[in-house]
């Protein structure tokens, strides 16, 4: 019998480390896990030191001619590029090594495509594949009619007639036009959201940090969670009741990574956008990695990049369990910090509590004595705001409640002197 089946590919990870620059070993680890993600084995690693990187090979020649025997004594079959090269680099390493190149741009096109599931994120990465493939067509060269497996053929593929730039053109207008109907889409759902006033609170972070378990364990949505980088590609909502019993909508976003693909970050906007109209940002971050500061910083400029600015953010530094008790991180950025285990639920309740405490400040408390007729106020209450007290007296209904701002004159009793006791 013959077993068939696909061979991993070995792949040596080649960074340049610009002159001042201390995170490049770390970067490397990053896109070893990227590597692994999408079922590549490393199987060794070169870094060169440089003032700027090669414009016409990314690394200089001498650093080639060591990748030639690294490759020879691994017996690799591709290279990834820590940063993404132009359509000269690829053709030139191409040329030079006789080997697969691939840049860390095309690595994490191809795990979204891999774990894109539904019509929309299939959309979003087909889009962000062919963009980035539209200015690389001379850069592929005789590699266009390849149709073989492995990293960076999977989503449009790469036949001759595929690859034709009229066709990619028109493809592109296509998909342009299918995302605009899910912005369009998107924006009736958030204006129903809107009407309904139940808070959103959309989940950011960096990829892995926990996003999806942190869901799971506060919903029970049984999000896939793995410890991969992008293991859950397509948002997810789902509601939540506090234990005030305010109710709230939570949003789980696609995770944030350095030098995330400019492709990825225009073709996902609508759904990274989801940042933008929530109530509060609930920012997870892995304590337990050492680069959890840089991790942070990545998220920020990611969320500055897409003008998610003047909101409440909680940063809830997960995965206590793995790490040494008397590690001090800190977010000067966050509003509020919470520590927690999303896999063994340490500090949930505290979470919970802390997203209350914020969203309660963005309420007016109120102390209203009603009188029967006005029950239908008190039923608004109920729905939209948060009912601490009620109490029944002979006069009337007493209130002790926080409600949302935008229903204050439809639940006060005007200048009476039983609208504030």
């Amino acid at each position: 019998m013959i077993e068939l089946g696909n061979e991993t590919e070995r792949v040596l990870l080649i960074g340049v480390s610009i002159f001042g620059q201390e995170f490049t070993e770390s970067s490397l680890d990053e896109l070893s896990e990227l590597a692994k993600t999408a079922g590549a084995e490393t199987v060794g690693r070169i870094i060169q030191n440089r003032d700027q990187v090669h414009p016409g090979t990314y690394v200089g020649k001498g650093k080639i001619g060591e990748i030639k025997d690294l490759l020879w004594e691994t017996e690799a079959t591709g290279i990834i590029c820590d940063d993404e090269l132009t359509p000269v680099q690829m053709k030139n390493l191409q040329d030079e090594l006789d080997v697969k190149v691939m840049d860390r741009t095309l690595l994490i096109l191809d795990i979204f495509a891999a774990h894109a599931s539904t019509s929309e994120g299939k959309v979003q990465v087909e889009l962000a594949q062919l963009k980035y493939r539209q200015t690389r067509l001379t850069g592929f060269g005789t590699a266009l009619s390849r149709l073989g497996g492995g990293i960076g053929t999977r989503g449009p593929g790469e036949k001759k007639l595929e690859m034709d730039r009229r066709l990619i053109k028109s493809r592109i207008a296509q998909l342009n036009r299918e995302l605009r109907e899910v912005k369009r889409h998107r924006e009736v759902t958030r204006g129903h959201r809107k009407k309904s006033r139940i808070p959103v609170v959309s989940i950011v972070g960096y990829t892995n940090a926990g996003k999806s378990t942190l869901l799971n364990r506060l919903t029970g949505a049984e999000v896939l969670a793995k410890d991969k980088l992008f293991a859950t590609l397509d948002p997810t909502t789902r509601g939540l009741k506090l234990p005030g019993g305010q109710e709230i909508l939570l949003t789980d976003t696609v995770g944030f990574i350095k030098k995330i693909p400019h492709h990825l970050v225009e073709a996902f906007r609508s759904t990274l956008e989801e940042a933008k109209y929530a109530d509060l940002i609930l920012h997870v971050a892995d304590c337990s990695n050492l680069q959890v500061d840089e991790q942070m910083f990545t998220v920020y400029e990611t969320l500055k990049s897409l003008e998610v600015g003047n909101k409440p953010i909680i940063t809830v530094f997960n995965k206590q369990d793995r790490i040494d008790k008397q590690q001090i991180v800190r977010d000067f950025h966050a509003d509020y910090t919470v520590k927690i285990s999303a896999k063994t639920g340490e500090g949930i309740f505290e979470l919970l509590e802390t997203i209350e405490a914020v969203l309660r400040e963005q309420k007016i408390a109120i102390e209203c004595l009603y009188e029967y007729k006005d029950t239908a106020k008190i039923q608004l209450i109920r729905r939209y705001g948060e009912l601490e007290e009620e109490e029944y007296r002979e006069d009337g209904i007493f209130v002790r409640a926080y409600v949302p701002a935008d229903i204050w004159d439809k639940v006060s009793l005007g200048d009476s002197p039983k609208s504030r006791l």
